[in-house]
């Protein structure tokens, strides 16, 4: 293993941005549980969203359009599809995934976004390496919000839901947004390292045979990171090393 915690064969490392590089996974639950708990009151017994089973079994790494199809499937609810242009208050698949996005917006606006300080590190180390960096995010958001944060400059390549779409790339737990990245890069996808917190994506970085599955447990489910495909399990980057 190198000084950064990975193989030495190694090239390349494609980030996840929700709660690998940025503290708003939490954002993102928050805003899910606001939209499907009011839209679940208008089903008689269903239960609310759990913001944290509900949201990684389901939502969590996924497509906007993705979640919300699989966690109503999980409550047997069917809706009709709609287009990427409903409005936030349509029933449909899209207006729901729209109402969350609407709700996600508006959270970040009024409390900002932060970074984990220990990724920001660690990126520093990677590229002091001569490693090249993507982020691979599922997030229409992404580049807004890396800069915001100031972290645009540390990624070489970006595949994120805009690119996604443009490319018609299935998200995570596909792992065809991450093989992208790394095509993009020039490096293939055996010596290719992947971090992740979500469980799609560590179902992604198993599909898409990567070189190394780097799993960031911020919430407790070091188990099921490693039951999803994880080569190793951190809490922070900052674990892995890179201070050299």
């Amino acid at each position: 293993m190198t000084a950064l915690g990975l193989p030495d064969t190694i090239q390349a490392c494609l980030f996840d941005l929700d709660g690998v590089v940025t503290k708003t996974a939490v954002v993102h639950a928050a805003a899910w549980k606001e939209t499907f708990d009011a839209f679940l009151r208008g089903y008689d017994g269903q239960r609310p969203f759990d913001a944290v089973a509900d949201y990684d079994e389901y939502v969590d790494g996924r497509p906007r359009a993705d979640g919300v199809r699989a966690f109503l499937d999980s409550r047997d609810i069917h809706l009709p599809e709609g287009t990427p242009d409903d409005p936030p208050d349509a029933a449909t698949v899209h207006g729901l995934g729209n109402r969350k996005n609407e709700l996600l917006l508006e959270k970040i606006r009024t409390d900002g976004v932060e970074a984990y300080d220990g990724t920001l590190r660690y990126l520093e180390a990677v590229r002091a390496q001569g490693l090249r960096t993507a982020i691979v995010s599922s997030s229409a958001n992404c580049r807004d919000v890396l800069r915001s944060i100031g972290a645009e400059h540390f990624f070489d390549v970006r595949i994120d839901g805009v690119v996604a779409a443009e490319r018609h790339l299935p998200g995570k737990p596909h792992p065809d947004t991450f093989l992208a990245a790394a095509h993009d890069l020039g490096v293939e996808a055996a010596h290719a390292a992947v971090f992740e917190d979500a469980l799609a994506g560590m179902d992604a970085g198993r599909a898409g045979r990567f070189g190394y599955v780097v799993g960031v447990d911020r919430v407790g489910q070091t188990d099921a990171l490693y039951a999803h495909g994880a080569d190793t399990v951190v809490t922070d980057l900052a674990e892995l090393g890179g201070k050299e």
